[in-house]
């Protein structure tokens, strides 16, 4: 699937229900970012309208990892859903880039660099992606 530029004006729709998801294109990490969550079929943004969606935070204990190098328990990260249908349609993250060049909190890795900019995190195929002409 080819990534659309930040300089082409995008919609962005729920795939569920058809609604606008007033994503801005210009809020679109580059498809060459690295993140420690990681980025294979999503896209990342920084910043979205927060009235087309509803948070619900998700808490899970089990094993997860996130690079080879450093792994974790527990897993603390917050559903977003589309406000229209109630759709899964991506998650938040606090693992924007990194605000140092540090190893991290007792060189775990960057992920344990704090604070992070939250990275709103949306699954290819719970969006529906329109050039606007």
């Amino acid at each position: 699937m080819a990534y659309l530029s930040s300089s082409s004006s995008s919609i962005y729709s729920c795939t569920e229900c058809g609604s606008n998801l007033n994503l801005n294109s210009a809020y679109l990490y580059p498809p060459d970012t690295y993140f420690d969550a990681g980025n294979r079929g999503t896209l990342s943004f920084s910043a979205l309208d927060a009235s087309k969606f509803r948070f619900e935070p998700e808490d899970k204990i089990r094993p997860f990892f996130e690079t080879i190098d450093y792994w974790g328990i527990q897993r603390k990260r917050t559903k977003i859903l589309c406000n229209g249908c109630g759709y899964l349609v991506g998650y938040v993250y606090d693992d924007g880039p990194p605000l140092t060049n540090s190893a991290g909190q007792f060189h775990f890795g960057p992920s344990q660099v704090i604070p992070r900019a939250p990275r709103y995190r949306f699954k290819k195929k719970a969006l529906r992606i329109t050039s606007q002409t």
